[in-house]
């Protein structure tokens, strides 16, 4: 799957937990090879409830540096904020977070936020909590701030959903063996095309690409 990835020449690469099994020191330490084998060197990478296991926070912040923050690339505003609660699957954001994501997003151009914990429920998830607790909360502040993209992870299904003018897109795992029914390993490769001169709107493709080197486009759309 690296090589796959170097292959795609990635402009910026989104990691949205896990990272770990249980949090452990030699967990992120292998994580962290794994990653540096990534040829991009725009990264956002956040933790997810795994990664929060046993104090394993401490780790991330130790390797990755903060759990939350935000980068500009060219008309790109991504923002990573950490929705783990240690040793919870529950995943939160939280009021004291509301206005720091609000005023970091109150930019133009294409905006993308990233998070562990799904915002919307996903399909073959059975009776699992897989939603934040604050999602209605976050789903209106993410709306009214004009987010384009959501991404996350959690239950490793990939999935897309449209809200409004929004999508929201679930990963699936790039190299854990707990998968799901018939998905299999695979990452999602996105492209974003700006608006013409003449137009407001922006061109965004989705391919999800599995560990055998297909190739399936699951989305083409104008936001």
């Amino acid at each position: 799957m690296i090589e796959n990835i170097n292959q795609n020449s990635p402009d910026i690469v989104v990691i949205t937990g896990d990272l770990t099994e249980n949090g452990l020191a030699a967990e992120y330490n292998g994580a962290k090879n794994f990653i540096d084998r990534i040829e991009c060197k725009n990264k956002v990478i956040v933790p997810g409830n795994h990664d929060s296991r046993n104090a394993g926070y401490l780790f991330f912040e130790d390797i990755f540096k903060a759990r939350s923050s935000f980068g500009h690339f060219g008309e790109l505003t991504v923002v990573g904020l950490d929705s783990s609660q240690p040793e919870l699957e529950e995943g939160h954001i939280g009021r004291e977070n509301y206005g720091w994501i609000e005023s970091t997003f109150s930019v133009s151009g294409f905006k993308v936020f990233a998070l562990h914990h799904h915002l919307i429920s996903i399909p073959r998830t059975g009776r699992g909590n897989n939603v934040l607790v604050d999602a209605g909360d976050v789903l209106e502040l993410l709306d009214r701030s004009g987010v384009n993209l959501v991404l996350c992870g959690h239950w490793h299904i990939p999935w897309v959903w449209r809200l409004n003018d929004m999508l929201v897109v679930s990963a699936g795992t790039v190299c854990s063996s707990k998968i799901r029914g018939k998905f299999s390993q695979c990452y999602n490769l996105i492209e974003i095309d700006a608006p013409e001169s003449d137009c407001t709107r922006w061109h965004l493709r989705i391919y999800r690409i599995f560990s055998g080197g297909e190739k399936e486009r699951v989305v083409d759309s104008i936001l």
